[in-house]
């Protein structure tokens, strides 16, 4: 009986959601950037940052305005990979981190890349973004 019991507490300790996969700072920053970009949900893109930046966000209530006034790049018709990443290796063993992400589209009707670098923080397991860096130029 103890082993059935050890085993039941072993299961549901296993289902807890502290026990769920967290994302990695590629996931979030996409998952951020697709939310402003594509999605155009503010409230979406709110999951993958820190507390200031949420009320960030939420003074701009619009994807159009945070694009305007935090990203500054207002584009449409967006697709976005990882430019780049600088913790591949020592990943496990810091807790900042900065992404580069490329952007393909539209800006005033015209093909526009850009990118954009963003700073993350690790809390725990999860990652979130704590500030959008300034940009370096686009590469149009």
């Amino acid at each position: 009986m103890k082993i059935i019991a050890l085993l039941s507490l072993l299961f549901l300790a296993g289902c807890s959601p502290d026990s769920a996969p967290s994302r990695t700072p590629e996931q979030v920053s996409l998952g951020f950037f697709h939310a402003i970009y594509v999605e155009r949900d503010v409230n979406q893109a709110k999951q993958f940052v820190n507390e200031p930046m949420k009320e960030v966000l939420s003074h701009y209530y619009i994807a159009a305005a945070v694009q305007r006034h935090v990203l500054n790049l207002s584009m449409t018709e967006v697709t976005m990979k990882i430019e780049e990443i600088d913790i591949d290796f020592f990943r496990k063993l810091t807790d900042d981190v900065t992404v580069i992400v490329k952007m393909q589209g539209l800006k005033g009707g015209e093909a526009w890349i850009d990118d954009r670098s963003i700073r993350l923080h690790k809390i725990g397991s999860r990652w979130e973004i704590i500030e959008v860096l300034p940009e370096k130029g686009n590469l149009n």
